[in-house]
């Protein structure tokens, strides 16, 4: 990731700010589990918010084995299609395509298929920065244990971020000002509203869309 591309560091910074909140919301959930070493360590090893947080929700459901196994691997096969889409555009032999797949996940792919950056560099500097982020957070969520309201926080966060990868492709001031209205609008009404849910976007989306008419 080339440190003058500031349009990159601007999407960047947001999403790897929302992958260290929940990084600390697996860090206070798995800790009474897993005890704080071996939490720690799974974020390190790991790496999938999805998949740490499903292992958490079945080991503290009294799941088998199998069946966390069974659930992560399945989640985590969206990796393939993730791969298959980025895969044309990165260069380079075997070992550095394999390095390069250690930060392929949802929000390093959104930057990379962007388009108009080298992928390889995209995927390796925005994935570095949220796996400290994540790996980070985690360590913060141990040592802080459970905070009381994070959850809704981190509810509010989800939706924003994937808001904030579309906006990458947006084009103009008219489109910048619609995605920011609607990632602000999102998170008032999520955090004001948190029955609404999934519903935020859809209405955030419905209200800028209706402002901006002429």
């Amino acid at each position: 990731m080339r440190s003058g591309d500031p349009s990159l560091r601007g999407a960047l910074v947001p999403i790897a700010a929302a992958v260290g909140v929940f990084g600390i919301l697996y860090g206070a959930s798995a800790r009474p589990l897993l005890g704080g070493p071996l939490t720690v360590a799974s974020s390190v090893v790991i790496f999938s918010g999805a998949a740490q947080f499903t292992m958490v929700g079945l080991l503290s459901a009294a799941a088998s084995p199998l069946a966390v196994v069974w659930a992560v691997t399945v989640l985590d096969l969206r990796h393939v299609a993730l791969g298959a889409a980025i895969r044309p555009r990165v260069a380079g032999g075997r070992a550095g395509r394999l390095a390069v797949a250690w930060f392929v996940i949802d929000e390093t792919v959104g930057l990379a298929l962007a388009g108009g950056r080298a992928t390889s560099k995209v995927l390796v500097g925005g994935g570095a920065a949220c796996y400290a982020a994540w790996v980070g957070g985690t360590v913060i969520g141990v040592a802080g244990g459970a905070v009381v309201g994070l959850e809704a926080l981190a509810a509010a966060v989800f939706p924003v971020l994937f808001i904030g990868l579309a906006s990458i492709m947006a084009r103009g001031r008219t489109a910048i000002v619609g995605v920011v209205a609607a990632a602000s609008l999102t998170l008032l009404l999520l955090v004001v509203w948190p029955a609404v849910g999934g519903l935020a976007p859809v209405v955030a989306a419905a209200v800028i869309a209706a402002a901006g008419r002429p």
